[in-house]
């Protein structure tokens, strides 16, 4: 995955509450074996309307918001199913960064076993950042996760606090299975002396 440094980008607002994972990717749409295709059909519960045309009110539908890479919903964002497929169309619609109160806790590791960064903050500066994204489309926000910080052109600056083992793993693109490769050495030492359990197609 790509490593996470700093990032500005347009915000997209998305006002609801316990956004869940078959409305981020509907069902119907886990058939796929690859992690790559999903991004077309994030919100297309909401995004579409029966007819197959866009719903023009739907909130990431708006043209102020195309091309948006910053993403910022309310409370318990990401409830629901486990699937990791949820975080594969965020990252593919264009999404690098989800603000919320709160997060699903498997989401919210999934998000990081991807590179997409979820910053937690406190409703009321959640609530501002919804107001000025839907009050002045095309605002733009910059997020610097080595200094864990949030701000704007117009005074806007806030802290946030993530782990810093998240922290690290994000800023230098690590998943779990690149994360333990870089034990490789000292995994290959002890298996090499560990002792060797014969089994019966050794004996034969």
């Amino acid at each position: 995955m790509e490593p996470y440094s700093t990032h500005t980008g347009v915000v997209a607002p998305l006002p609801r509450v316990n956004v869940d994972t078959d409305q981020i990717i509907p069902k119907q749409f886990l058939k796929r074996i690859e992690r790559t295709g999903f991004g077309g059909f994030a919100f297309f519960d909401w995004r579409y309307l029966p007819d197959g045309k866009p719903n023009p009110e739907f909130e990431l539908n708006r043209p102020s918001y195309e091309g948006a890479s910053i993403l910022v919903a309310r409370r318990n964002f990401g409830c629901g199913s486990s699937r990791e497929h949820a975080v594969w169309a965020l990252l593919e619609y264009g999404f690098s960064t989800i603000i919320a109160p709160s997060f699903a806790d498997i989401f919210f590791n999934n998000c990081i076993q991807n590179g997409v960064l979820p910053v937690v903050l406190p409703e009321e500066q959640v609530e501002e950042l919804l107001r000025k994204a839907e009050d002045r489309p095309g605002y733009r926000l910059s997020v610097n996760l080595r200094t864990q910080m949030l701000y704007d052109t117009n005074g806007f600056e806030v802290p946030f606090d993530i782990d810093p083992f998240v922290k690290e793993r994000l800023l230098h693109g690590l998943d779990d299975i690149a994360f333990t490769l870089k034990q490789e050495d000292r995994i290959t030492a002890f298996e090499r002396e560990r002792p060797r359990w014969l089994t019966p197609s050794d004996r034969t």
